[in-house]
């Protein structure tokens, strides 16, 4: 158990060297951020493939750390346990659908700026133009916050580590999990729908306790996703066993 299994050391690999790349040649990181970040549909820099490279680009050493530590701590039990290939598989099927939940949720956010806007007098072409020049009007509030949606792109692997995390707390309910600020363990059975929770209410309220600029609905979207494929899993599981007897 204490040796890094393969998919897990070349998850590691792949991000670490992304982020040194990125701090050792500034100019060659903004390009792979304007390449690899997830953008927003309507924006020119989007690209499909973003939905899969936007997880091996993060925003800072604290946001790496906390993403590579949880996928050593967590994924390397269940790639124990599953095998390179199907963890694989779930890692990356969670990010993905936290890439597709995260752009739907944005699109429907900003199409009801759009609308707004428009019922405030703006025509489409002028909030178009707004756009593709990242300004926006100080008298229209909802000009800003399309803004923000359009031109701040997403990146970083929490989405997948949160399916990551789904799983490992069905897997093992009674692991005792600990939080930095709370200095006694928790169950992962109480500790996983708690961290869950917070993720909701930041992204339901706009308000959050480690800072912005956080994808709270990709963190949702990917524990959904791990949670809907354990429920398929064990199922399949279950009929396989079934089908034996």
């Amino acid at each position: 158990m204490n040796k890094m299994p393969p998919a897990v050391l070349g998850l590691l690999t792949a991000n670490a060297v992304v982020f040194v790349v990125g701090l050792l040649l500034p100019d060659v990181g903004d390009r792979i951020i304007m390449a690899g970040a997830l953008w927003f549909p309507s924006n020119e820099y989007f690209g499909v493939w973003q939905m899969v490279s936007y997880m091996f680009l993060h925003g800072g050493m604290g946001h790496i750390f906390f993403n590579m530590l949880a996928l050593v701590s967590f994924g390397k039990i269940l790639e124990s346990q599953w095998g390179a290939a199907r963890f694989l598989v779930f890692y990356f099927l969670c990010g993905v659908g936290a890439a597709l939940i995260q752009t739907g949720i944005n699109w429907y956010e900003f199409q009801g700026l759009h609308d707004r806007l428009v019922a405030e007098g703006m025509t489409p072409s002028v909030i178009s133009e707004l756009l593709s020049s990242e300004r926006y009007l100080p008298t229209k509030p909802a000009s800003l916050e399309m803004l923000k949606i359009y031109a701040s792109p997403m990146l970083g692997a929490s989405g997948a580590i949160y399916g990551v995390l789904v799983a490992f707390g069905l897997l093992y309910p009674n692991a005792k999990l600990s939080l930095m600020f709370v200095p006694v363990p928790v169950a992962a059975k109480y500790f996983i729908p708690v961290i869950l929770l917070l993720d909701l209410f930041s992204g339901v309220t706009g308000f959050s306790l480690i800072g912005g600029n956080i994808a709270h609905y990709a963190h949702l979207g990917g524990a959904a996703i791990g949670f809907l494929l354990m429920l398929l899993w064990r199922k399949r599981s279950r009929v396989a066993t079934f089908g034996r007897d």
